[in-house]
């Protein structure tokens, strides 16, 4: 069973072809270090679906921008068909130490982090993380209530510190009253 501490690193879409590979919707910002044979993943499936508590990776493959996964535990596309909407994660601790902490943040690092403006003033507070194909977009609910959506890019995201609790938010004019037109 996955630990709360445990990463996203994809969740299955649709299967694809009869031999049991799936899409996968990726959350890692390294597919190709994650999609190695012989990983093997803990599951987070519906209760019911009959999805193994672990899958461990048989191929990966891109096909049209899309990551196809196959795994030893699904041999045909019925297999492939219940995994639809399973979560893959790995738990930090089997991950590559070698990456460079600056790199990146994963959500659950960012989630719950007060979000301020360059003078100190609160906006709201990280709720989700949203990974894009250009851009990821940080989940803010605002101090009004009201959800909104911040490209995370270092020139709107200024800093980032999870020990401090907080991310600098230099807002362009307008960022937060796109939803009001």
């Amino acid at each position: 069973m996955a630990s709360t501490d445990s990463l996203l690193v994809a969740r299955v879409g649709k299967p694809h072809g009869l031999r049991g590979e799936v899409t996968v919707q990726t959350h890692t910002d390294d597919p190709e270090g994650r999609y190695v044979p012989g990983t093997v993943f803990a599951t987070e499936a519906a209760a019911g679906t009959g999805v193994p508590r672990a899958l461990t990776l048989a191929s990966a493959r891109k096909h049209r921008e899309t990551w196809l996964l196959g795994f030893e535990e699904i041999p045909d596309r019925t297999g492939a068909e219940s995994l639809r909407g399973t979560r893959l994660l790995l738990d930090p601790e089997e991950l590559d130490e070698d990456t460079d902490d600056d790199e990146g943040w994963y959500e659950h690092d960012l989630v719950g982090l007060a979000v301020v403006d360059p003078s100190g003033a609160a906006l709201g507070e990280v709720t989700g993380l949203v990974v894009g194909a250009a851009q990821d977009l940080l989940e803010v609910r605002l101090t009004c209530g009201r959800e909104a959506l911040v490209p995370f890019v270092e020139a709107i995201v200024t800093s980032v510190d999870v020990e401090g609790g907080h991310v600098v938010v230099d807002a362009p004019a307008g960022l937060f009253d796109l939803d009001e037109a």
